[in-house]
């Protein structure tokens, strides 16, 4: 039996959806075929590869594994342990890293209320808590991606294959996502600007007004928290994206291996 290879649409995941909704790209659909555009992303090298793993004629194929070979899990053992990896990443990013998850504590920076504020560096502190978020969701699901490709390794000749498939793609598509996804805190950097010009424009307009704006009275910091908000949603849809990839093999294996009675 030969895995259904899951297909995914870039366009319609959850990461697309908060950018193009909130303004920071464009909803113009992607008119380019699919392997056209993959085909554009190999260099010789990686098609040759790829082109190995896809026609092995007859030799065995393995993914690469762990350096210590994990026991066989039934499908339910994995799927668990593939939702408390999701479970404790969301907890990060929303309240922080749980307690024993061996994570990284990345806080939300504190608005500055009383400091003047520089539309050219007043973003870096959130810069820098967006890509450290980025940076322990690679690390932990790389990690948990072998997870699942090594006991797919250890099942039948056709997950064997898509484990060795898998590898082969995230080896080649590793660097390609990690610049894309790198521009997304470009994205929020460039909305927290224009809403911070646009504040202390307001300001300025408000000092010199006989009658102040109503929010900057009772929250002068209304215009930041819509932006501090975002950045957590924006690494949730992420989160949700970068998934993708370890959920599809969880579901072929899941297929090959029913719940035991």
């Amino acid at each position: 039996m030969t895995p259904t290879p899951v297909r995914a649409h870039i366009n319609s995941s959850r990461l697309m959806r908060f950018l193009t909704e909130n303004a920071m790209l464009s909803a113009a659909p992607v008119q380019d075929h699919l392997g056209q555009k993959l085909g554009d992303w190999l260099n010789f090298r990686q098609a040759i590869a790829l082109h190995g793993v896809l026609n092995p004629e007859g030799a065995t194929i393995t993914a690469p594994l762990p350096s210590r070979r994990a026991p066989p899990m039934t499908a339910e053992i994995l799927a668990r342990h593939v939702e408390k990896v999701r479970a404790d990443l969301v907890h990060a990013i929303t309240h922080g890293a749980p307690a024993g998850s061996g994570m990284a504590r990345i806080e939300l920076p504190a608005p500055e209320l009383d400091n003047p504020v520089e539309p050219k560096t007043a973003f870096e502190p959130y810069r820098r808590f967006y890509a450290g978020h980025q940076r322990q969701m690679e690390n932990s699901l790389r990690l948990l991606r072998a997870q699942v490709r090594s006991q797919l390794s250890q099942s039948t000749p056709a997950l064997q294959q898509l484990a060795a498939l898998d590898a082969a793609f995230e080896q080649i598509l590793s660097e390609r996502e990690a610049v894309l996804l790198g521009k997304v805190s470009k994205l929020h950097e460039k909305r927290f600007v224009q809403a911070l010009k646009l504040h202390l424009k307001q300001q300025v307009e408000t000092t010199l007004s006989d009658t102040p704006q109503t929010d900057q009275i009772g929250n002068p910091m209304a215009w930041l928290m819509p932006l501090r908000q975002a950045l957590r949603t924006s690494l949730l849809a992420e989160l949700d994206t970068r998934l993708q990839p370890t959920l599809g093999l969880l579901e072929a294996f899941t297929q090959e291996n029913p719940k035991e009675k």
